[in-house]
């Protein structure tokens, strides 16, 4: 309990009051009972504020523990759902103690378990909500913001950990102090030389099979019986009755949904396995494409930060995932929007990539990672300097020539001021800031570096897609010691 890094000691006390200001909700002191209640031994050693964050698989609460030297330190206390696997859970520690504590990645100070009921302790570290000061960055302060996330990066890669879930939320950030800690390894994989053993077996149990467009998760399997410790046979294999879509196609192409019996499997057609689908570009399913076998491939992660070849379900993912996902951060913060991408299904999310980088490149890209796209209309790929600086309110939006997908964004302030504002004066969208204030900021000295940087992230080839130790070389950082 001594561990905590340099830096975290004297948060406690602005955290303090500012928590002082606000009655902490009913619900949430029901939360910090029911904690106290399952892991009596907390009590002991932490007084439990309030709840900071809350996701599928955990709740975070803010805690306060009184060191031996008489000092007090805020700590952040992770409690993972009980019907978390038991190997995830061991192999989220493993990441947080072997590379963890260092090279801006949390570390871990302590853990406690009773039963299934299990809490990881870490240093706690004050920071601000990316969605409130994206539009109030600096240029510097958004060169020094990357830089730290591609060494966060770099570090995790050397050990063979797949973060999987990169997103401003899981990379925290202290303006004032510049700090920076890469959080939250309950989806972290491992690439096949991975140094995290037990990353290593889970590359078997995350191939269980899930259906088309659910999320990898084996999270949320209740297999783990209180005081049973083995890691063989922990997956239930739960029976349930199939009901199979199909449809009837009319002569004028109009289909209609129906049901086969339940626990009637359709018989696959008599085909030729050489032949190809007669579906291709129409409005209907065809019986060949009905019968062929769901491709697994791993889709953890949050919307919007997800990389093509996730979308497209390949099977074989790497570190590469991550790197796509810094990209889109560091596209939210050169343009000051955020969240960029956000869809509802994959599908969207593929053709709101193919907006920004062109659907003739994401086909070619598609590719080299044997996945087929078709899209019904060519869409150019965007100069992302000028769509970044359009965003931000640098460039007019008739100058630009934007696709209509970017003019449905405009804030409502900016368009009444095209009506008869000279470009100089406009607000841009994301920050509501003057030309004035941007310039004062640096955006209007933003070099050429910084967009190559992004392109290179964004680079729809996995295999081609920039890493972080190569990123971190980059002409950007030419004066930032790495």
């Amino acid at each position: 309990m001594e561990a905590a890094p340099t830096g975290q000691r004297s948060s406690h006390q602005s955290v303090e009051k500012g928590r002082s200001r606000h009655k902490i909700p009913r619900d949430v002191e029901t939360d910090i009972a029911y904690l106290y209640e399952v892991l009596p031994q907390l009590s002991r050693i932490f007084r439990i504020i309030d709840k900071i964050g809350e996701g599928t698989f955990s709740t975070v609460y803010l805690a306060e523990a009184q060191m031996t030297d008489g000092s007090r330190r805020m700590f952040a206390l992770k409690h993972l759902i009980p019907t978390s696997h038991p190997v995830r859970i061991a192999a989220e520690l493993q990441c947080l103690t072997v590379a963890g504590g260092t090279e801006n990645v949390m570390g871990v100070t302590y853990c406690f378990r009773k039963e299934h009921h299990v809490v990881i302790v870490m240093p706690y570290m004050e920071h601000q909500t990316f969605v409130d000061i994206v539009g109030s960055l600096s240029f510097e302060d958004v060169k020094h913001y990357i830089f730290h996330l591609l060494k966060a990066l770099r570090h995790i890669h050397k050990f063979g950990i797949i973060h999987r879930d990169i997103k401003p939320t899981n990379f925290l950030f202290n303006q004032q102090r510049r700090e920076y800690t890469l959080v939250d390894f309950g989806l972290a994989q491992g690439t096949p030389d991975t140094q995290i053993e037990l990353l290593k077996e889970l590359l078997g149990v995350d191939k269980a099979p899930r259906s088309v467009f659910g999320e990898k998760n084996i999270n949320g399997t209740n297999s783990h019986k209180p005081g049973t410790d083995k890691v063989e046979g922990l997956l239930l294999k739960t029976k349930r009755e199939e009901v199979i879509p199909r449809k009837i196609v009319s002569s004028k192409h109009r289909s209609v949904p129906v049901r086969a019996p339940l626990n009637q499997k359709p018989k696959p057609p008599a085909v030729s396995p050489m032949l190809t689908c007669n579906c291709f570009m129409t409005d209907r399913v065809c019986n060949i494409c009905l019968s062929r076998k769901q491709q697994v491939a791993p889709r953890a992660g949050t919307p919007g930060f997800r990389a093509p070849e996730v979308l497209t379900k390949c099977p074989n993912q790497g570190t590469a995932i991550d790197m796509w996902s810094a990209g889109v951060i560091l596209l939210s913060l050169l343009s000051g929007r955020y969240p960029f991408f956000k869809a509802s299904d994959d599908l969207i999310a593929l053709t709101q990539i193919m907006t920004i980088r062109g659907s003739r490149e994401t086909k070619e890209a598609a590719k080299t990672f044997g996945k087929s796209i078709v899209c019904s209309r060519d869409l150019p790929r965007l100069d992302l300097r000028i769509l970044c600086e359009t965003l931000r309110g640098l460039r007019s939006w008739d100058d630009a020539s934007l696709p209509a997908e970017f003019q449905a964004s405009r804030n409502p302030a900016e368009v009444k001021q095209d009506a008869g504002s000279p470009a100089k004066k406009r607000m841009s969208s994301g920050s509501l800031r003057s030309i004035a204030e941007l310039q004062e900021m640096g955006w209007d000295k933003a070099p050429d570096d910084v967009y190559d940087l992004l392109d290179k992230l964004l680079d729809l080839n996995p295999v081609t897609r920039i890493t972080a130790s190569k990123a971190l070389q980059h002409p950007l950082f030419k004066d930032m010691t790495t």
